[in-house]
């Protein structure tokens, strides 16, 4: 396992569009090592490669890192907002932690579900969805609530979540 990353550029990164891996290279200046800058990476790959991390892109950002695949790999798959498998247009995440749990999250899990065609941890048939339950969003006092690609819903009913989610469709 290597302890400090190299702070050039690393040529001969297959995988990572020359547009992106310029972003990248960018963006890993402004931190003190190279490596520092990895989950942002993450993000920006997954958001301009199809909205889930692949092994091939995993490799490719160990590469372009300097780094072991393993490493990239020990990263993605440890934080939940990396997708390691093919994900939905949109991704919905409904808490499930006490508070939201005691105020219907069940309810609105299930609904979302009925509209989504999609089960928790599941990609809708037309691969427009995914749902996933979360961990707590931090919005305790306005459960309960879902999160739809970064945007937070609180205080929700059933009828609130098929407005939500009519919202993308």
């Amino acid at each position: 396992m290597s302890t400090s990353a190299p702070e050039r550029a690393l040529p001969n990164t297959p995988g990572l569009p020359e547009k992106l891996r310029a972003e990248l290279e960018e963006l890993v200046s402004h931190y003190p090592q190279r490596r520092a800058a990895l989950i942002p990476a993450l993000h920006r790959c997954q958001e301009e490669l199809g909205g889930w991390l692949t092994p091939e892109t995993l490799e490719a950002c160990a590469a372009f890192f300097g780094l072991e695949p393993v490493e990239v790999f020990g990263v993605a798959s440890f934080y939940p907002m990396f997708h390691l498998h093919p994900s939905g247009k949109h991704v919905v995440g409904v808490c499930h932690n006490i508070s939201c749990a005691l105020r219907g999250a069940e309810e609105i899990l299930g609904t979302v579900c009925r509209v989504t065609g999609a089960q928790p941890g599941r990609v809708s048939p037309d691969g427009r969805f995914h749902v996933e339950r979360v961990e707590c969003q931090g919005a305790c006092t306005a459960a309960p609530m879902l999160v739809l690609d970064g945007a937070f819903h609180e205080n929700l009913a059933p009828p609130d979540v098929q407005r939500v989610l009519a919202s993308v469709k």
